[in-house]
């Protein structure tokens, strides 16, 4: 069974102390500690020694899934890096873009329990995404998602991030679909402007439209309008209950298709439903 992706999955500093420690207590589903973008050159070290202690700590985090996103293969710190990333649940290594790098990031991880995330966010990601996808089946078993990048990837197309994102469209599709073809799951980007919380729930809604599972934050005050997006709705929540309990009838117990509302449900159906329910108690949206 696939395991449940996160919501809502927030960046911290590795060297922002206060921040680190104020995660153990916001609604996320997931706590990215970042050793990368968010450090400047000069803080890595630091920035480890913080997130070690971080890690440390563990219990205090509850139920959020604790990750760390490295520095890039090619950089200096990243052997430094991936011995700490090694200790979380998940590793996050950035600009993959390549098959042979997603091998290397498989290498890196032998022998540690935790799973992978590859950032998608150069152009020529994108144009491998499906050989990366199909990595995850033949050679790199610890890729468990795709996180899109936009900032690094609208800079190395050359084009501008505009309102609803349209430019970028085609680009997501493709890795959601590709993601999907093989068991991968993918979290939409982070969203710079933290303060428009209404242009930040439309594209929200446009991930989970298109397919993504959930979405990287770079802000606490994202967390309500992320969780709302990529969590099951109390509609969706309701429809589940019923389409599993006319399964569950003895009527139905050879019946391929029932109708529910005036609207033909087939098993297909059922299996969506199950997995509705399941993500809705994992996020503590629903209870027996």
């Amino acid at each position: 069974m696939k395991p449940i992706m996160p919501r809502s999955a927030l960046f911290m500093p590795g060297t922002n102390a206060r921040a680190l420690e104020k995660a153990q207590s916001l609604a996320c589903d997931a706590v990215i500690f970042d050793l990368e973008d968010s450090v400047a050159p000069t803080m890595k070290s630091a920035a480890r020694t913080g997130i070690a202690g971080a890690l440390d700590r563990w219990s205090a985090y509850g139920k959020r899934r604790l990750a760390v996103r490295t520095n890039a293969l090619d950089h200096s710190a990243f052997a430094a890096d991936i011995l700490l990333a090694r200790q979380a649940d998940v590793v996050v290594v950035p600009k993959v873009s390549t098959r042979d790098e997603l091998l290397a990031c498989q290498w890196a991880l032998e022998g540690s329990t935790a799973a992978l995330w590859i950032m998608i966010e150069t152009p020529q990601a994108i144009l491998n995404i499906r050989e990366l996808a199909h990595g995850a089946v033949t050679d790199a078993p610890a890729l468990q998602a795709f996180v899109l990048g936009t900032n690094d990837l609208a800079q190395g197309v050359g084009v501008p991030k505009v309102p609803g994102r349209w430019n970028m469209v085609p680009w997501f599709s493709e890795v959601v679909l590709a993601a999907a073809g093989s068991g991968l799951a993918v979290l939409d980007s982070v969203s710079n402007n933290f303060r428009d919380l209404e242009a930040f729930a439309e594209e929200c809604l446009q991930g989970a439209q298109l397919g993504m599972v959930g979405k990287t934050l770079i802000h606490p005050a994202q967390i309500e309008a992320c969780n709302q997006a990529f969590g099951p709705s109390v509609e969706e929540i309701d429809r589940a209950k019923t389409i599993i309990s006319s399964f569950d009838d003895p009527k139905n117990a050879d019946v391929g298709a029932i109708q529910i509302e005036g609207e033909m449900v087939e098993r297909l159906h059922l299996k969506d439903a199950i997995e509705t329910i399941r993500r809705a108690t994992a996020f503590g949206q629903f209870s027996d």
